[in-house]
């Protein structure tokens, strides 16, 4: 089971878009899988990321959320170096201008 399927329901990996000519008046936070609006856009395209880099496995303790442009991650990872790499790619998601990784443990 991938990211998006175990937190959003999503079956298969949707081809993710960053901005469209049709979803530039969608916030970028706001702009879903598809270019549609998504008021968890930001989240589900994290998430889509995660599931492309073949060096991030599926954390079944670690969830992706948001508010507003900040990328909000809860739960629990093996390690830092590990929640340093997601968060790296989380920040790199357009639309995202922070990673909040206060409410991660490590261990």
């Amino acid at each position: 089971m991938g990211w998006l399927q175990r937190l959003f329901g999503l079956e298969k990996q949707p081809e993710v878009v960053a901005q469209t000519p049709a979803s530039t008046d969608i916030p970028p936070e706001r702009v879903g899988l598809h270019g549609e609006f998504d008021q968890s856009g930001l989240a589900k395209r994290v998430a889509a990321s995660f599931d492309e880099d073949p060096s991030i496995d599926d954390i079944n303790t670690l969830y992706v959320a948001q508010t507003g442009t900040t990328v909000v991650l809860k739960g629990k990872v093996p390690n830092q170096a590990i929640l340093t790499k997601i968060a790296s790619v989380a920040k790199g998601v357009h639309g995202a201008t922070a990673v909040d990784t206060s409410q991660v443990s490590v261990g």
